[in-house]
């Protein structure tokens, strides 16, 4: 396994966005659903929200991509009774009956290889839920409008919007937004330092390892896109139910 930032960051981490556990229970109990209902974490990084929904009662299965992140979701989960699959979201909910609830925080291209476009995933993942189904959608927002190279650097991935764009992008999609809220700013500390913190102790340690520079470098771009972006980025953690 070849160690990167993430590998390192997201063990340090409670949920690996700037977003409280406390907040994504409170979101799914607003949901009603009861215990047994099928739920789906896709992205689930180091897993831990996915093991936390499971020992609510619910059936969680959690999909990663990235196969080492998916061991580390593996040791999570374990005796959680959530069951962690690694492949690509696309297939999973390809090969899956419709969910009860869908988890997408922070998921890059949560619906389908290639499909970036808000309002498009959002109905993407809306084909996979039963009628009157839930999905707690948790991403980044643009708080105002940034710079361009902040945009091209934090978009690499995937498309943003406005915290307001979120929600008119979820209702034009056939959802009903029962939900919205932004990550505080404790919240955001609390995740970057948590993840800064995690990274320079490891380096601090484990400086002459091959991986060293690489995660430093990491570790340093991300330290400086956060510091940066403050002021233009926010989390927001929407709950969406279909029509």
């Amino acid at each position: 396994m070849a160690i990167r930032f993430h590998h390192i960051a997201y063990r340090a981490l409670d949920v690996c966005n700037a977003v409280e556990m406390a907040a994504i229970e409170a979101a799914v109990a607003r949901t009603g659903l009861p215990p047994g209902a099928r739920v789906l974490d896709i992205g689930c990084g180091n897993g831990a929200v996915a093991a936390r929904l499971a020992r609510m009662g619910f059936a969680v299965t959690a999909v990663e991509r990235d196969a080492d992140m998916a061991d580390l979701a593996r040791e999570r989960t374990a005796g959680s009774g959530a069951e962690v699959v690694q492949a690509d979201s696309g297939e999973v909910l390809a090969a899956s009956q419709p969910w009860d609830l869908i988890l997408a925080l922070g998921a890059t291209e949560a619906a389908a290889a290639g499909l970036r476009e808000p309002q498009a995933v959002l109905a993407r993942l809306k084909q996979h839920l039963r009628p009157g189904g839930w999905l707690l959608w948790g991403d980044l927002f643009w708080a105002a409008e940034p710079p361009a190279p902040l945009r091209m650097l934090v978009e690499a991935t995937n498309d943003y919007l406005s915290h307001e764009g979120w929600q008119a992008a979820a209702r034009a999609a056939g959802y009903g937004v029962d939900q919205a809220q932004a990550s505080s700013a404790e919240s955001w500390d609390r995740y970057t330092a948590a993840m800064d913190g995690a990274a320079r102790d490891w380096l601090a340690v484990h400086g002459d390892a091959p991986e060293a520079a690489t995660v430093r470098a990491a570790a340093d771009r991300v330290r400086t896109m956060f510091d940066f972006g403050r002021p233009y980025i926010g989390f927001g953690l929407y709950l969406l139910k279909a029509d």
